[in-house]
Order: structure tokens, then C-alpha cells, then sequence
């Protein structure tokens, strides 16, 4: 009886989940009032969307998938006016080079666990791989149509993806407190080990103010290997009349960030009003993120998926972490 209100009264209750979230946080730019928003964060967003979408099921599916991704990278460029160029790169310089490592030992990790050890079909271990060492589901909508996947080879991808994602958003900023990792620390191993920008910006942002600009900084950069990875791609498995899907907002993040230290250092309030401002559009994108679960994601999941994600992921989170750790990195 009350599975049945909650799945025929859901577009409502979608709605009303996502008034509540937008006035609370309204209401932290009136004075004495803060105390209603302070419980709004990032994991608290994808939860409340979590518990929905297994509750009541998904309500307005294309306006979830489509307005998730456009906040999402408006939310990223308006972060880039709280970042200094010069600190940015001084800070995530080192992250910059391991990425460069960590990138081409995902992919030859991932398909060694994907297509000897757990036999995978090659397209989704390729898939899974490239999602895990770049940036998640963006990698795999640029890399997908280059090796000519099927519909049900990326579905499952991005399933495993989108379920680990919304474990990490939980887990990392708990294990970092619990390992006593500094911010510079954090932001690297997020920008590293978690897969998708959304999920990297979300946690870093519950972890602290500077680990939010090294993870950005990192995981952005990151993204960038999507050229050069779809290009690799194409000559491997001989598709090179693909065309490449770039992520363009990331080119305005960095043209934030030049304004920002370039043009509004004399004004650095708009600045912090702009990025004030992303970051709540970033809390609203967790709930779209969350809400677009669905039993339907959860059964697409097969169990050898699955494990190769949850494996590799592993590998990379425990490496990345030890190589922060023994090397003591100086952001």
C-alpha cells in the first residue's frame, strides 16, 4: 500500500524533495538563517535522491538526465571564479604528472582484470576501463561510439560507473577523515580514485575548501585525456571515421579561472558569488544524480561488470592512496 502512494504520488514528492532543497539553500544568504542550509551537502543531496529513486522510481527521467548534465558543467565553470590560476597550478602540478601515470596503467589494468581474469566482453571491459581511468560516464559516451559498442554494452558500463560513483561520494571523505589525510592529500586521491567529476567535486567539497580546488584542478585535467584516448582508441580498433565527443566546458572552466585571477582580483566578492553559487547548483545535481537510479540501472549490472569495476577501482584507490602517502607529495 505505501510502495503503491509512493510510486503513483512520485512526480509530487519529486518535486517537493527538490523545493525543499533549493529554499534551504536560499536561505543561507538571509542572515541568521544558515542553520536550515548547513545540513544540505553534497552525499545528504545524492541520498535523498538514492532513497527516491529506489522508493518511488524515477520521475521525469529526460529532464533529470538532461538538466544533471548541463548543472553539472555550469556548476564546474562557476567553481573555476573561486580558483587563482597561479595556486591551482602550484598546487595540483604533481597530481598532474601521476595522472599521466595512473591514466595508461588504469586502462592496461583494467583490461588485463576485465578480459583475462573475469572474461568480459572486450567492448564493455574496454568501456569500464576507460570510464575508471578518465572521468567516468563522459569518457564512456566519448569512447563508446569509437569502438562501436551496442546500446546494452554501454548501459552496463555506465550502470557500474554510476553505482560506484555513488559509493565514493559517501565512503572517501569518511576514509580520508579516518586516515587523517590534509586537504592537498584528499583532493589528489579523489581526483584519482573516483571516477566521475561530479562524484570528485561532491566529495571534495565535504572534505574542505582546499580540497575542492585540487581535486577540480586534477580531475579536470584528467578529462582532458578523452582526446587522447578516443584518438588511441580509434587506431586500436581501427575506427578512426568516429567523431570524438570533447568536453567543452571544461575550455570555460579554465577561461573562469583566468578571469577570475586576471580580470577580477580586484573584486574578488563576485568572484566568491559566482563559485557561492556553483556550489549550491552543485548540491542540486547530486539529488538529478541520485534520482536517476533505478531498479531497471541495478538489474542492468551484470556480476563479472560489476567485480571488474569494483576490482580495478580497488587497485587504483589503494595504489594511488599508498603512492600519496610513501611519497609524501608537496602539493
Amino acid at each position: 500500500m505505501i510502495m503503491e502512494f509512493l510510486k503513483t504520488n512520485n512526480k509530487a514528492i519529486y518535486s517537493g524533495i527538490l523545493v525543499i532543497l533549493v529554499v534551504c539553500l536560499l536561505l543561507d544568504y538571509v542572515p541568521g538563517m544558515s542553520f536550515f542550509s548547513s545540513w544540505v551537502t553534497p552525499p545528504v543531496a545524492l541520498f535523498l535522491g538514492l532513497v527516491f529513486a529506489l522508493l518511488c522510481g524515477q520521475a521525469y527521467p529526460k529532464f533529470n538526465k538532461k538538466v544533471s548534465k548541463k548543472l553539472l558543467q555550469y556548476s564546474v565553470v562557476g567553481l573555476g571564479f573561486g580558483m587563482n590560476l597561479h595556486a591551482s597550478l602550484a598546487s595540483g602540478k604533481e597530481g598532474m604528472m601521476f595522472t599521466i601515470i595512473s591514466v595508461i596503467g588504469t586502462m592496461i589494468i583494467g583490461m588485463f582484470i576485465g578480459r583475462k581474469i573475469l572474461k568480459v566482453n572486450r567492448d564493455t571491459s574496454y568501456l569500464i576501463s576507460s570510464g575508471t581511468a578518465i572521468c567516468g560516464g563522459s569518457a564512456i559516451a566519448a569512447v563508446g561510439p569509437v569502438i562501436k559498442a551496442k546500446d546494452s554494452d554501454m548501459s552496463v558500463a555506465l550502470a557500474t560507473i554510476f553505482v560506484l560513483n555513488a559509493i565514493a561520494l559517501f565512503i572517501f571523505p569518511v576514509m580520508g577523515g579516518w586516515l587523517g589525510l590534509t586537504q592537498q592529500e584528499f583532493g589528489t586521491w579523489a581526483a584519482i580514485a573516483i571516477h566521475d567529476t561530479s562524484s570528485v567535486v561532491g566529495a571534495g567539497a565535504a572534505y574542505g575548501e582546499e580540497a575542492l580546488q585540487i581535486a577540480t584542478t586534477i580531475k579536470l585535467t584528467r578529462a582532458l585525456w578523452i582526446i587522447p584516448l578516443a584518438l588511441a582508441t580509434s587506431v586500436i580498433f581501427k575506427n578512426g571515421g568516429k567523431k570524438i565527443s570533447i568536453p567543452w566546458f571544461i575550455l570555460w572552466f579554465i577561461v573562469a579561472v583566468l578571469l577570475n585571477t586576471y580580470v577580477l582580483d580586484s573584486v574578488p566578492e563576485v568572484g566568491k558569488a559566482i563559485s557561492g553559487l556553483a556550489r549550491r547548483g552543485l548540491i542540486i545535481t547530486m539529488f538529478f544524480i541520485g534520482a536517476s537510479l533505478s531498479t531497471d540501472v541495478l538489474k542492468t549490472v551484470g556480476v563479472k561488470p560489476l567485480l571488474q569495476g569494483v576490482l580495478l577501482w580497488l587497485v587504483i584507490s589503494i595504489g594511488s592512496l599508498a603512492y600519496i602517502l610513501l611519497s609524501d607529495i608537496n602539493l
